[in-house]
């Protein structure tokens, strides 16, 4: 008896990638609940290849996005310089799908540019490993997609926000 393998309906960031005819690939992640949290498991994957979308806030400029691998820390500092702001801070928690249209953990650089046109910034160090791993805009389901393609596609600009 064969296995049917269910397919996955496209995520709205991968239908403006097709629209777009930008290359990508679908990476399905296995999720698991730990307490209130939805874990995800990224496999044998390395961390500093798949990146977090952050949302901010900025005193000058409103929502901004930031976008570096997964292992590093984001300097509040360089982000707000790069922006134009003086300071900038994580948009809460329950203000986060009103501000994005996304859940925490499901930020997707491609649907919040179609659908909110936000300044977006890379992290430099996406430009110098070429292909990068992103969210897909649903939990366990991410895109790797090459980050300049990605950058031009959503106006990204590529900064070092490292701390």
């Amino acid at each position: 008896m064969s296995k049917k393998k269910t397919k996955l309906k496209k995520t709205l960031p991968e239908q403006i990638l097709e629209k777009h005819k930008i290359v990508y690939e679908s990476i399905h992640f296995d999720t698991y609940e730990e307490g209130d949290v939805t874990q995800i498991n990224h496999g044998d994957i390395d961390e500093h290849t798949i990146y977090k979308t952050l949302a901010l806030t900025g005193n000058i400029t409103g929502p901004v996005i930031g976008i570096l691998p997964l292992d590093e820390h984001l300097s509040y500092k360089k982000l707000a310089h790069a922006s134009g702001n003086k300071k900038v801070g994580m948009i809460p928690l329950k203000e986060l799908v009103a501000t994005t249209g996304y859940i925490h953990g499901t930020n997707n650089p491609v649907g919040i540019w179609q659908t909110k046109k936000f300044p977006i910034y890379f992290d430099e160090e996406a430009k110098k490993q070429g292909e990068i791993i992103v969210s897909a805009g649903e939990l366990g389901r991410s895109i790797k997609i090459n980050a300049e393609n990605l950058a031009a596609l959503v106006q990204g600009i590529f900064v070092d926000l490292k701390e």
